[in-house]
């Protein structure tokens, strides 16, 4: 009788003990989800293990698992760095588009958070939603990880830092300048301001500035300086880093004419990056819209780091996965 109790806790429980006994799970829908010292350790892990796939090591700690990857905003660089990475570490990912479930529409969300985390050891997902991040990681008994939400981008953003860091050989004296909207990107840097030290500033029009309580939160936890200013040459002053987005995401290219006219005057251009310190580097999140929200030559450019940037996506996120499920 005492044996068939303890099956039956193994069976309805929302611990797992898959990932060498840790009863307590995980999740990664935000980056202040980590401590500091958390996100730190997820670079050097992150750079370990791009160190061993690009020395084609047999590295396998995801052998025999499986992963589901939910789909409601769909995306080439989120899935194919997801998939590719799971299954370069030994494990298969299980791709899920907007039309496989419906999230929140066809079936409630936390319906289906308990049926998928029945069939895999791990859940990513990029929805438009947050809030069905959040419901989705409340009732899943296993890791759930943010591929990106309207609200944040947190393995974007990690991917980001991780490639400075590689870059600069460091983190100190940073100063990061993001011109544009001030949408889930810069949320996500906002958030991650309140772990590490660095100085960012959202140079964006006016009316299109991030959550105010997002900002006060940054600002609050005193680690970081932030600004929230709107003439972007006078931004580009000592900036090691300038970083631009789409001005019309996903879900807003009905607004993309009105937007344009707004934006007018916050294009990444060779002008701009002239004015921002030496040595300053380019970055972009992609996809990107050249001509828009940035120049061609830009992108083209000695200072772009873009596609570096988008290279390290799949190797933090197999290191976010790694630290999630306690295999490190």
């Amino acid at each position: 009788m005492v044996f068939c109790a303890r099956i039956l806790y193994l069976i309805l429980s929302k611990t797992r003990t898959d990932f060498g006994g840790d009863t307590v799970k995980r999740d990664f829908l935000h980056v202040t989800d980590f401590s500091g010292e958390e996100l730190l350790q997820t670079f050097d892990l992150a750079r370990e293990v791009k160190a061993r796939l690009g020395a084609r090591e047999a590295y396998k700690p995801f052998a025999g698992h499986t992963m589901a990857m939910i789909f409601a905003k769909p995306s080439a660089r989120t899935r194919v760095s997801f998939e590719t990475g799971f299954a370069r570490l030994g494990g298969h990912a299980i791709y899920l588009g907007p039309d496989d479930i419906a999230l929140g529409k066809r079936e409630a969300v936390k319906d289906v958070a308990r049926v998928i985390c029945r069939y895999n050891d791990l859940i990513m997902a990029r929805l438009f939603d947050h809030a069905h991040i959040l419901e989705l990681a409340e009732y899943a008994s296993v890791p759930v990880v943010n591929g990106l939400t309207d609200y944040n981008h947190p393995c974007q953003i990690m991917a980001d830092m991780f490639t400075i860091a590689e870059h600069r050989k460091g983190l100190d004296d940073l100063k990061i300048v993001y011109v544009g909207d001030g949408n889930n990107i810069v949320h996500s840097w906002l958030n991650l301001a309140q772990r590490l030290p660095f100085h960012f500033v959202c140079a964006c029009p006016r009316g299109y500035e991030p959550d105010a309580d997002v900002v006060r939160r940054a600002q609050e936890a005193g680690l970081s300086t932030i600004e929230i200013v709107h003439d972007p040459m006078a931004a580009m002053k000592d900036a090691q880093v300038v970083y631009t987005d789409v001005w019309a995401s996903m879900g807003q290219k009905h607004e993309a004419a009105e937007r344009a006219k707004r934006f007018q005057g916050f294009q990444v251009d060779d002008r701009m990056m002239a004015a921002a310190g030496k040595g300053a580097v380019f970055m972009h999140c992609l996809p990107a819209e050249r001509g828009v929200e940035t120049t061609d030559s830009v992108m083209e450019s000695a200072a772009s780091i873009v596609f570096v940037q988008a290279e390290n996506r799949m190797h933090v996120q197999n290191a976010i996965l790694l630290m999630v499920t306690g295999k490190v």
